[in-house]
């Protein structure tokens, strides 16, 4: 019976000091919220926002790498859709988000398709 009470007196805090430690606390968590703010969230969505900017920037005659490591070149593209040529007289059709990224054309081949 004398633990309820111990418990009881235990959680009351002493005047004058609950209302310091409470800002303590909350200046402590807007700061652990800034740091996971900072270092997780926001590169997040700027990787999103470059993902998004990649996709819209297709069009034929890219070469692209799918997210499978299938590596082709981009022949027709519709609203949710790219069809690609991976050799002559094959050609896959994929959703527009299985593209992982784009294969920057060099002077080599003069950024013709294959």
């Amino acid at each position: 019976m004398h633990f309820v009470d111990y418990a009881y007196a235990a959680a009351q805090a002493p005047s004058g000091q609950g209302g310091s430690s409470m800002l303590v606390q909350l200046a402590f968590f807007a700061a652990i919220f800034a740091i996971f703010y900072f270092l997780l969230i926001r590169p997040q969505q700027k990787q999103r926002r470059d993902r998004e900017t990649m996709l819209s920037a297709v069009k034929p005659g890219d070469r692209v790498v799918m997210s499978s490591g299938l590596h082709g070149t981009i022949v027709k593209l519709s609203e949710q859709g790219v069809t690609i040529k991976v050799a002559d007289q094959v050609r896959l059709e994929f959703d527009r988000s299985a593209i992982g990224r784009i294969v920057p054309s060099t002077k080599a081949d003069g950024g013709a398709a294959s």
